[in-house]
């Protein structure tokens, strides 16, 4: 009994240190790549990569502000998968909770205490362990679920110092209010997986129904990217014809005052 005991004790020890290497490399493979994005002036001269030939510059810093909140809301998508147990796609799941970490890690500075401990943190134990043993531990996660739960707070912080400083409106948080309180009831009304409320959600807020689409958790991640993309370049391209028009009208008026003061001279 005590062997068996000692063997298992040595087999979650070996799997916790194989995952902190794992990881580690993980993180330094990402800040090496994108080092080397940053640094490329193919792509800081690439119009492909210019976000301005896309949106105009007001819409840019709205899709900022919509950046800090979508994340809050893939942390909590996260942490609700883990503790609730949705794992019928687990594999989907542990890539997802890998990447968000990795997103977190590469941000994180090496220097204090606190962020050797916030790093520490952030190594996903649990989907890392999906890879050698095929299911997920909830337990051997809770320091990460904790840490996901800190950037919460984090990414707000950074949401609001972001709006106050660009002098941007906080509409955008009634609207994401209305859309993670719909995503939360829908769960419990519905008794869906949040990747499948979200998809419900996502495909109600822009008319296209109340179902999930897809099948399988890459038809239905899929689904959702492709129902918020097309929102998202709808309300562009209504904005972009709005003030297209608003300009061509206000350009007519100006033609006619200076038509107006040439006439007075003469």
């Amino acid at each position: 009994m005590m062997d068996e005991w000692i063997m298992t004790l040595l087999i979650v020890v070996g799997m916790v240190l194989l995952s902190i290497v794992i990881f580690s490399v993980l993180v330094q493979i990402c800040k090496f790549v994108l080092i080397k994005l940053k640094s490329s002036e193919s792509l800081k001269n690439s119009r492909l990569f210019n976000p301005l030939e896309y949106f105009p510059l007001e819409e840019i810093s709205t899709i900022r502000q919509v950046f800090y909140l979508v994340i809050i809301v893939l942390i909590v998508v996260d942490i609700l998968y883990s503790v609730v147990g949705w794992h019928e796609n687990l594999i989907i799941f542990s890539v997802f909770d890998i990447l968000l970490s990795l997103l977190f890690a590469i941000n994180v500075k090496w220097g204090s205490l606190k962020n050797k401990i916030m790093l520490f943190g952030l190594i996903p134990l649990g989907s890392l362990g999906v890879l050698y043993l095929g299911e997920y531990y909830v337990i051997i996660d809770a320091i990460h679920l904790i840490t996901l739960a800190y950037f919460i707070k984090v990414y707000f912080n950074k949401f609001v110092e972001y709006t106050e400083t660009n002098s941007l409106g906080i509409t955008i948080i009634l609207l994401f209010s209305i859309v993670f309180i719909s995503f939360l009831f829908t769960i419990v009304v519905e008794d869906v997986s949040p990747l499948d409320s979200l998809n419900m959600v996502s495909n109600a807020f822009t008319s296209n129904g109340y179902t999930v689409l897809g099948k399988t958790g890459l038809g239905k991640a899929d689904a959702i990217f492709l129902v918020w993309s097309g929102f998202l370049l709808s309300c562009v391209g209504t904005a972009t014809l709005t003030v297209s028009l608003i300009v061509k009208h206000v350009d007519r008026k100006f033609d006619k005052l200076e038509d107006l003061a040439k006439k007075k001279k003469n």
